[in-house]
């Protein structure tokens, strides 16, 4: 069976060497920084993967200067205290997406983000603390807890705030399956994301590497993204 050194192996031959490959590695929050980041920068990235979906990601980034102004900076304190007419309003503001299930969104994770900062003290706290071993777990919970936190959102919100996670993207799906795996390809049922958990933990245990690298040397170890070493390396 391919062990996740042989994974390794690929993604460096594929992307010019193990220096190459490393400089492409994203940096990772330790779980003291990720304690520390501030609630509103929470609600700010689930908006903004919320807003992604379905919806092209440059004009989202474009327009986020905007989005921030119009919600307040995303401050919880002052979204709280918004009148359901005021929420309204937003389907009439042209800087942000007027789409009423979006902007309800942003509405209802006001109050779920408030329910976790009661519990925790922060959402920053709750969300460090959940155990990197059950990633799915938590996606779960995000789905079940938060609003349209579902699919691979709740895995986009988290690599946007910079939890260490990986991310079941196509070509990820694809690295596990070569494994001898076997799970759908768009992996959505309980029992395909918890063989998906089980196979980042064994190359956790393997490679002692976070599980953003892990997810990423996946995605790099096969698919259309290739950069051949070059003469001189």
């Amino acid at each position: 069976m391919k062990t996740f050194a042989d994974i390794l192996h690929q993604a460096e031959v594929r992307k010019g060497g193990s220096e190459a490959l490393k400089k492409l590695l994203p940096p990772v929050l330790s779980e003291k920084k990720l304690a520390k980041k501030s609630d509103d920068r929470f609600l700010a990235m689930m908006a903004k993967t919320i807003n992604q979906a379905g919806f092209s990601w440059s004009v989202i980034e474009k327009k986020w200067p905007q989005f921030e102004e119009a919600f307040f900076g995303f401050d919880i304190d002052k979204l709280s205290r918004l009148s359901p007419e005021q929420w309204e309003a937003y389907t009439k503001d042209t800087r942000v997406v007027r789409n009423w299930q979006k902007i309800k969104a942003v509405m209802d994770n006001v109050a779920f983000i408030q329910r976790e900062i009661a519990e925790h003290g922060s959402f920053g706290v709750f969300i460090a603390q959940w155990p990197l071993n059950d990633q799915v777990g938590l996606m779960y919970y995000l789905k079940k807890n938060g609003s349209r936190l579902g699919g691979q959102s709740n895995q986009l919100f988290m690599r946007y705030v910079g939890k260490d996670c990986f991310m079941l993207t196509k070509d990820v799906v694809a690295a596990i399956k070569s494994t001898g795996v076997e799970m759908a390809d768009n992996p959505s049922s309980q029992r395909d994301l918890r063989r998906a958990q089980d196979i980042m933990n064994q190359w956790h245990d393997e490679s002692g590497l976070p599980y953003t690298h892990i997810s990423k040397i996946a995605a790099f170890s096969n698919g259309e993204n290739r950069e051949e070493r070059s003469k001189a390396s």
